[in-house]
């Protein structure tokens, strides 16, 4: 059985989530001893078919339309590669991007579709495991059709890695223009600025345990001194104490830095599900039985007002006066 899964990029850089697809995609053609198809559509696709060329990827397939992502070149463009390759199973992202295109590819082409995927398996049939309730119910569908789309949360799966000499094809999908009713005309990142917190190595992340506004200078401080990104839990957002898109959770961005240090944050389930893909989890409450403590590699039990300041000093900062 065979597997085209979509790359996403954005502003010329591909979106760790491509090389995650390619993960996902291989577990899942290894499975019926198939190949994995992997396309990018749009941007530099010659440099990015490159970068794709990752340990398990069989082919890739460029589309040389467009810079950025549009809704209708990309609903034309998957619809017709689905027809040139016959795929079995279509992945897509469960991205911003990849949610507006992938429900029209689906209807266009009469597939089931499975959103929001954290496992897949295909054992016969095809199982696809998702969240509930806010990630505290995981659900398993078993897809009633030969072939399926699914979108692939960011940060479940491992990035592929290494090169493979994967053949690159580079594909006509013969563009309707007169059916491109849309033009994109700029990128503005929701919430104002130009922080993305999904591609931080260091995420300095702060709670509601921060308890005023004034005193998040002293997290930023500690964020600055370890050369790292400040992000926040939902209740810092929604204060308005910092913009949207330093929000970490299921309503905010998912995230999988190399460390990932939460200061006053308790591990709700909705937090928790932005930030569990994080290689190592440091955290700072004074409530030893708070949850992110099931997660974390590191706990320091203390007040974070007095350990965030010896740690600023530890690494060679000045701590803020507050």
């Amino acid at each position: 059985m065979t597997v085209l899964a979509i790359a996403e990029h954005r502003r010329g850089e591909l979106r760790d989530v491509s090389f995650e697809l390619a993960t996902v995609g291989r577990e899942l053609a290894d499975a019926t001893d198939g190949d994995l198809h992997l396309a990018v559509i749009g941007g530099e696709v010659a440099e990015f078919a490159d970068r794709l060329d990752r340990e398990g990827v069989d082919v890739v397939h460029t589309v040389d339309e467009g810079e950025e992502f549009n809704h209708d070149v990309y609903v034309q463009a998957v619809t017709a590669l689905y027809d040139e390759v016959e795929p079995d199973t279509l992945l897509m992202p469960n991205s911003v991007n990849g949610l507006d295109y992938a429900p029209a590819v689906a209807n266009r082409l009469s597939l089931p579709l499975v959103t929001d995927a954290i496992d897949i398996e295909r054992d016969g049939v095809l199982s696809v495991t998702r969240e509930k309730y806010g990630s505290k119910v995981e659900t398993v569908v078993e897809v009633d059709a030969d072939r399926a789309a699914v979108t692939v949360r960011p940060g479940e799966w491992p990035p592929a890695e290494g090169t493979n000499g994967a053949e690159i094809r580079a594909f006509d999908a013969e563009i309707d223009e007169s059916a491109v009713r849309s033009t994109v005309t700029g990128f503005q990142e929701v919430g104002g600025g130009d922080v993305d917190i999904s591609e931080a190595d260091v995420l300095v992340s702060v709670g509601r345990g921060i308890e005023e506004e004034e005193n998040i200078a002293l997290v930023e401080a500690l964020a600055d001194t370890l050369d790292a990104t400040l992000s926040s839990s939902r209740p810092i957002v929604d204060n308005g104490w910092l913009p949207k898109n330093r929000q970490v959770g299921q309503s905010g961005k998912v995230v999988t830095p190399d460390v990932y240090i939460a200061i006053g944050i308790s591990g709700a389930v909705q937090h928790v599900a932005g930030m569990k893909g994080a290689e190592t989890i440091v955290a700072i409450n004074t409530d030893p039985n708070a949850p992110i403590y099931d997660l974390a590699d590191y706990g320091i039990v203390d007040d974070l007002f007095d350990v965030v300041p010896a740690l600023i000093e530890a690494f060679g900062g000045e701590p803020p006066e507050i």
